[in-house]
């Protein structure tokens, strides 16, 4: 596995692949790299020729108060676990070399931006969108990998594609699960051991309106007020539960047939998101 830090050198390598007729899919990371994210690269390289994947602290996400300081930083194991998968580029950028000085370009996807976390966390998905859009027009790949635990993000890198004709396919990978249910996540670490036995609650209280939208329950009101109840009780601060289309994210009505349930919500100091998806037939 080649490890370069500079966007020089990532072109350079890049070149030679696209000039050798190789193809590349491209996975890109915070680090601090789980099963979760093992998954990505390993439906990725069955994409491509060669495999790239970054790793980026990226601090235009991270809002005043947020954990950019403290977000977990395990450089060394992920290597080791990239090279073990067989990873041929790893990208290792630092915060000068992906903005330079006084960066003025901020790209920012409408409407989906606002609407959910981006409500609660404003100005976040302006700082995602704009550092993917750099990554993909460093890399240049042709196929990207994205989980879909951030159900929110993967529509917004999907508007953004299309709206900026950028010329790489966006494939995603179903969320990677403890036994418990809890959605595999970076942040997951911060998670006290006595709240590792609540935290599944978040996931079970996504399949319990799933179910019972399914078995024809249609005040999807009603619903989302007892599965904010139900995790208030179980010690969590909800951001939002919500019932919405799959398309766009806004909420959904009972003529609906393809929804996404999002959800997020602190557990102490820790912010979980996740969601499940599913059609339900008319």
């Amino acid at each position: 596995m080649q490890v370069v830090k500079t966007i020089v050198d990532l072109r350079n390598i890049a070149k030679k692949w696209r000039k050798a007729g190789e193809s590349i899919a491209f996975v890109p990371t915070m680090g601090s790299l789980h099963a979760g994210h093992l998954k990505l690269v390993e439906e990725a390289k069955k994409s491509a020729d060669r495999m790239v994947v970054s790793i980026f602290v990226n601090p235009a996400q991270f809002g005043v108060g947020e954990d950019f300081e403290v977000y977990p930083r395990t450089e060394d194991e992920d290597k080791q676990k990239l090279q073990a998968s067989e990873v041929d580029l790893l990208f290792l950028p630092n915060v000068s070399e992906m903005y330079g000085d006084g960066a003025k370009t901020l790209v920012s996807v409408k409407n989906l931006s606002m609407l959910h976390c981006g409500a609660s966390r404003p100005g976040h998905f302006d700082g995602v969108a704009t550092v993917v859009c750099k990554l993909f027009n460093m890399v240049q790949p042709d196929v990207a990998f994205f989980g879909q635990k951030d159900f929110q993000q993967l529509a917004i890198i999907r508007t953004m594609v299309s709206d900026l004709n950028i010329p790489v396919e966006i494939m995603s990978v179903e969320t990677v699960r403890e036994s418990s249910g809890l959605a595999m996540s970076s942040r997951n670490g911060y998670l006290f051991s006595e709240e590792l036995q609540v935290a599944p609650k978040l996931y079970q209280a996504l399949c319990v309106a799933r179910d019972e939208i399914l078995l024809g329950e249609k005040r999807y009101s009603a619903i989302e007020n007892e599965a904010v109840t139900y995790l208030q009780n179980a010690g969590f601060m909800v951001d939002y539960f919500s019932v919405c289309r799959v398309d766009d994210l806004y909420k959904a009505d009972k003529r609906e047939t393809d929804l996404v349930v999002l959800a997020a919500a602190k557990l102490g100091r820790t912010r979980l998101i996740d969601n499940i998806c599913f059609s339900v037939v008319r």
